[in-house]
């Protein structure tokens, strides 16, 4: 007797895989969350919630939250026609730049296809890669399409890793540089074009 098996494709497999870690992840977070809340909130340690180690904690875990949520978004399934509002995605926006150098400006209205918001959550940790020592992107949704247009004082151009968004097979990527390849392969998947430059200075990302 042969069993009828259900083949999931490597990217399908990949984003389960980013799902199921993000979902994991998010539930200890949100409880030492809480945990802090309550100790701020106690009357049995006076003074707390001010203390600079309390601010450093609550600080952290809300930055994590808010990384692990663009993770999810990035790096998860995407399924349908699932829409995302334009305040979940500022929201993303900010769990990018919590403690981190980039400075993004969200230019949209209205809400956007999920798929759409992973290719732009996909492109600004590209643009992170490219501007570690940080800058400003302003993120455009201009129809059809988006464009996220950076400035910075210095860059870290490696052509070997923007090859993957020309649809050419760049260097094995580095787990920190995984996001170019996602982005090639979304793209594919949703027949996007993906048009990019950059410089010593700036430049942009469109699709």
């Amino acid at each position: 007797m042969t069993l009828d098996s259900t083949r999931i494709a490597p990217g399908e497999l990949a984003s389960l895989l980013g799902s199921r870690l993000c979902h994991d992840l998010v539930s200890p977070l949100g409880a030492i969350g809480n945990g802090v809340e309550l100790l701020e909130m106690s009357p049995d340690y006076p003074g707390i919630a001010s203390s600079p180690e309390m601010r450093l904690i609550a600080e952290a875990v809300t930055a994590a939250r808010g990384r692990i949520q663009a993770f999810r978004m990035a790096f998860g399934v995407a399924q349908g026609d699932q829409r995302v509002s334009r305040a979940e995605v500022q929201r993303l926006m900010d769990g990018v730049s919590a403690q981190g150098k980039l400075r993004i400006t969200l230019d949209a209205e209205g809400d956007f296809a999920r798929a759409e918001v992973r290719m732009v959550m996909l492109s600004l940790m590209c643009l992170e890669t490219v501007m570690p020592w940080g800058g400003r992107v302003l993120v455009l949704r201009d129809t059809p399409g988006w464009r996220l247009v950076a400035e910075c004082e210095r860059s870290k151009l490696e052509p070997a890793l923007w090859a993957w968004l020309d649809g050419a097979d760049g260097r094995p990527p580095a787990p920190s540089e995984v996001h170019f390849p996602l982005l090639a392969e979304t793209a594919a998947a949703e027949g996007r074009r993906i048009r990019h430059e950059f410089d010593a200075t700036g430049g942009e990302i469109a699709f």
